[in-house]
């Protein structure tokens, strides 16, 4: 299998998710714009999002795929249908069991996490209701980690990829067709997440069912539980829990920081981590996606060199692709906050307002990336206290950082910079780890693909640089189609000048092929 070739797929799947991403949030601003609604309905996505994060998606899916490679690569692929059908019926119970409990215990969840005292009292009664109509969002997203996990260990990559989309496209939907049609448009956006959910669910189906493996859920949990392949992974996913939960809660804890900004403040952090996610998925997520099984593999085998080789690809293509990313949002924050959300009830203000935060994220977006390349390394060896430990120690150094950074930026930038440091410092002390332990060895010319590297992105920061400051972003409000030509000009001039430089310095496209088993 070409990891490149894979990469490069699952990555055009990821934009697509991403651009209509960006377009569902397009028409959301333009819908809504940032206002005390708009904060109750992330606040309210938020809750849901986090239960799917900890337990359905990240900690699931960390704790699941080593040992479903395991057991595949040990006893075939019958061997393996066991594992998948008792692992489905504890997943969805639990779930199930979770989104009941959540329901019902909504109105402290909501205290928790909002000031109501800061909100009008209907701006509090809708958090809470959307946070209800949202929670069965958690079952789906738990059915489509599972499945997700299988299709990846089968090497079928582009489903998972691609499922995405139809939640962004119920958003689109929504916001297009049935928010003018209720009392409360902003509702209209919690009832998409749940019919975004039923559909990714749909479409995995028949993939499960060509490769043989759809799941059969058992009405009696307790005899799934019993199975020696759901002991192994609920005793990893019990640690897995609180590092994929450490930077959710962390995130949660800003929202509530957020929240006591003034209105819009939750709105501007979000519109601002809408953007961070573009490059985060399309490197960050595609990059785990494909390095677990493959190392979770070569961990089965027994092969060092290359689980060592197959890590040193992922972080110099991190490298190779963040970096211009990251100096790109900040040189372009506002163009992009203007281009795409500066339309009908999104005012001037917000732009400044998204912007802000956009530019303190962009500062850590490597080690955001860097974080999602390295910690397969561990999951795959199926270690998950090393991780546990640090991202606890991040999320400490995250709030003591939110002490400096909020009062001298005074706003929401100051928490989006505190979680890009923390994900720096958790790249560096899992990458201190990786090396102390024998685990990864550098291949050489790391010094020289470095100095290459800056030479190249500041060539491509000038140039983003000067083309932004030839437009007044705000004012070309009235003319759309020029306001966007210019900001993909600058990015294509800027994206090409980086690559150019990079030839001319030596870089090859076969340079960064690689194939995996």
């Amino acid at each position: 299998m070409n990891l490149l070739k894979t990469l490069a797929a699952i990555s055009s799947m990821t934009m697509l998710s991403r651009v209509t991403g960006l377009l569902r949030e397009s028409l959301f601003a333009r819908a809504f714009g940032a206002s005390e609604y708009t904060d109750a309905f992330n606040v309210a996505f938020r809750i849901p999002n986090l239960l799917r994060r900890m337990f359905a998606e990240g900690a699931f899916a960390q704790a699941f795929v080593p040992i479903l490679a395991d057991v595949k690569t040990q006893h075939g692929d019958q061997g393996t249908r066991p594992l998948i059908d008792s692992v489905a019926t504890v997943l969805i119970w639990s779930t199930l069991l979770i989104t009941i409990a959540g329901i019902i215990s909504t109105p402290l969840l909501i205290k928790w996490v909002m000031d109501t005292s800061k909100q009008t009292p209907q701006a509090g009664q809708a958090a809470i209701f959307m946070t209800r109509v949202m929670f069965p969002y958690i079952i789906c997203m738990a059915f489509v980690s599972l499945a997700s996990g299988i299709l990846n260990t089968w090497r079928q990559f582009k489903i998972p990829a691609f499922t995405p989309v139809l939640l962004n496209i119920s958003f689109i939907l929504a916001s297009l067709f049935l928010a003018q049609r209720l009392e409360q448009p902003i509702y209209a956006m919690a009832f998409a997440v749940v019919v975004g959910g039923l559909l990714q669910v749909g479409i995995q189906i028949p993939s499960l069912m060509k490769i043989g493996m759809l799941p059969r859920i058992s009405l009696n949990p307790i005899a799934a539980l019993r199975d020696p392949g759901v002991h192994r992974m609920l005793k990893k996913m019990g640690p897995a829990v609180f590092a994929v939960s450490a930077a959710q809660i962390s995130l949660l804890v800003n929202t509530g920081i957020a929240s006591r900004l003034g209105a819009g403040s939750v709105s501007a952090l979000t519109y601002a981590d809408r953007l961070m996610e573009f490059p985060t998925a399309m490197l960050g997520v595609a990059l785990g996606t494909i390095l677990l099984p493959s190392l979770a593999k070569a961990n089965t085998e027994g092969d060092a060199a290359e689980y060592s080789a197959l890590l040193n690809w992922g972080l110099r293509l991190t490298f190779l692709l963040a970096l211009p990313a990251s100096v790109g949002l900040a040189a372009l924050a506002e163009p992009m906050i203007a281009t795409l959300f500066h339309y009908g009830a999104f005012n001037a203000k917000a732009i400044h307002a998204a912007a802000m935060p956009l530019m303190a994220y962009s500062a850590g977006l490597v080690g955001i990336i860097l974080v999602k390349t390295l910690t397969p390394a561990f999951y795959a060896r199926q270690d998950v206290r090393t991780p546990v430990r640090i991202a606890i120690g991040v999320l400490v150094a995250v709030q003591l950082m939110n002490l400096v950074f909020v009062p001298l930026l005074e706003g929401v930038a100051g928490l989006a910079l505190s979680i890009g440091m923390g994900a720096c410092l958790n790249a560096a002390v899992l990458y201190s780890m990786l090396r102390k332990r024998g685990i990864y060895v550098p291949q050489p010319g790391w010094l020289m693909f470095f100095a290459k590297l800056v030479i190249a992105v500041a060539v491509m920061g000038l140039i983003a640089w000067y083309g932004k400051s030839q437009f007044n972003w705000a004012a070309l409000q009235a003319q759309p189609w020029l306001r966007a030509g210019a900001l993909f000009a600058i990015v294509a001039g800027s994206a090409m000048a980086y690559f150019v430089v990079l030839f001319g310095l030596g870089f090859r496209f076969k340079d960064f092929k690689r194939s995996g088993r």
